[in-house]
């Protein structure tokens, strides 16, 4: 059988007729570890933050550097990933069955205490961020990757049997009779299968608009904006959700070039929070520390797993 390359593997992400289940996310990260377990890449621990790791991938692809990996969240073993995607899988099943109700149940307490959930997210998304690395001008993969993790969140979401779908709405300019404005929502989700559909010109009352980004570093202002755009164009109250990978880049430290930078804007994100409008969820799959010890950012963020077996269910019910 032959073995991967990295060429292979950049064709993969740039496949436009791929991904269009979970299994194509299994393939993709199985194939990536399988490379990283045979070509064995130069590992890199960070020396200002040695939880997090880099890869720096061969001359012939000009020795390009991985984004940095949370090793507390990525899983580099192929066999330990390929057990613990079965495990996610059976998992969302359960979800499905019972809904906000599933962490009610004594069986998969020490799942959910594991944190699985945030790993295989993480371990799926950050494979094909690493991949995307190693093209030769990373303009050329930054939109794709962008694409994949808002299509893998929709996946899960459809897999507990949630109607989740990107849509374009024309919003009607109160005032100016006649005049819309075109608006791109990366995800629209709801449990009554009968209203949503990809050409419903607005947004039903049970709906919930999603805002998934890898990052929120120059994105987080048009985040708080839509909320409040759709709010003040439909005049009504839109559930506005974010959901974000990590806020985490490369970064200078002292003569090392493997330091780690948090992206996220605290006091922007509060800003915006008080002079636009509350968001009415954010989630990371990998939070910052301070979000998770900082009371006003707490009270606001959760991680993915939290909105996947209670707050999905919670907002999909308004």
């Amino acid at each position: 059988m032959k073995e991967i390359s990295l060429d292979d593997l950049q064709e993969s992400v740039k496949d436009r007729k791929a991904f269009n289940k979970l299994e194509d996310y299994l393939m993709i990260c199985c194939a990536f570890l399988d490379f990283v377990e045979g070509v064995k890449p130069t590992r890199i621990v960070s020396p200002s933050h040695t939880n997090y790791i880099f890869y720096q991938y061969s001359e012939e692809f000009k020795h390009n550097i991985t984004r940095p990996l949370n090793s507390n969240l990525f899983i580099e073993s192929k066999k330990d990933f390929k057990d613990k995607f079965g495990r996610f899988i059976s998992f969302l099943d359960l979800v499905e069955r019972y809904n906000d109700k599933v962490s009610n149940r004594k069986s998969v307490k020490q799942y959910i205490d594991s944190k699985e959930i945030n790993k295989i997210v993480y371990t799926i998304q950050q494979s094909i961020g690493s991949i995307g690395d190693s093209f030769e001008n990373p303009n050329q993969s930054r939109k794709r990757i962008g694409q994949l993790f808002e299509n893998l969140v929709k996946l899960i979401i459809q897999e507990v049997g949630i109607e989740c779908e990107p849509r374009t709405v024309s919003l009607p300019i109160p005032g100016f009779p006649g005049y819309e404005m075109s608006y791109e929502l990366d995800l629209v989700f709801s449990r009554n299968k009968a209203i949503i559909t990809s050409e419903t010109k607005y947004i039903h009352p049970s709906e919930v608009v999603g805002s998934v980004k890898t990052t929120s570093k120059d994105r987080i202002d048009k985040v708080f904006l839509d909320k409040f755009l759709l709010n003040k164009l439909l005049e009504k109250n839109i559930p506005v959700i974010a959901i974000f990978l990590h806020d985490v880049q490369r970064a200078k430290r002292g003569k090392s070039i493997f330091g780690i930078n948090s992206t996220f804007k605290r006091n922007h994100f509060l800003g915006y929070t008080v002079a636009l409008n509350r968001l009415d969820g954010v989630y990371y799959v990998d939070p910052r520390p301070e979000m998770l010890i900082n009371e006003r950012l707490k009270e606001q963020i959760s991680d993915f797993q939290q909105f996947l077996i209670k707050d999905l269910w919670v907002l999909s019910n308004l």
